[in-house]
């Protein structure tokens, strides 16, 4: 399997993995953030296997981050015990992982490229896993805030020196 391969593979394992996410998440405003993203490793995979056949493509800025935004501008009326749970926390911080082995990945890709084509494929490719993980690096941190603020050695209890 050469690297191109891979990172097709790698879509698909993030896209599904998003999208067992969404159907856990069918009771609450974080089934359309799941989805979103799906659509959107689904469509870094339809870019990646154009280029692996040598077919034509175009580069599309992805607008759906304002889609989730206004998702999670909408959850301030959501319970937030609801996503706080170790269970979820552990989904975001996994997308974590996930987006960051794919920046690394187009990272290495990126490289590599010999021509200007693929420079502006992992390029894109390149921001919009960013986007992604900024997104899941921020919800992260909203949800452990609250607990690091409490825990922190000003409120917390000390050693004495």
């Amino acid at each position: 399997m050469n690297t191109l391969e891979f990172a097709i593979q790698m879509e698909k394992e993030g896209r599904q993995y998003y999208l067992e996410q969404a159907e856990k998440n069918q009771d609450n405003a974080l089934n359309k953030v799941f989805n979103i993203l799906a659509d959107s490793e689904k469509e870094h995979e339809e870019l990646l296997l154009k280029r692996l056949n040598k077919e034509e493509y175009t580069l599309k800025e992805d607008d759906s981050l304002n889609d989730i935004k206004s998702v999670f501008h909408g959850l301030k009326d959501y319970e937030a015990s609801a996503i706080r749970n170790t269970t979820q926390l552990d989904v975001y911080r996994l997308a974590v992982e996930i987006e960051e082995k794919s920046i690394d990945l187009y990272k290495d890709m990126l490289k590599d490229a010999d021509n200007d084509n693929d420079k502006k494929l992992f390029e894109f490719l390149l921001k919009e896993e960013n986007q992604h993980l900024i997104l899941f690096d921020e919800l992260v941190k909203m949800l452990t805030r609250p607990e690091e603020w409490v825990e922190s050695a000003e409120f917390g209890l000390r050693e004495d020196y």
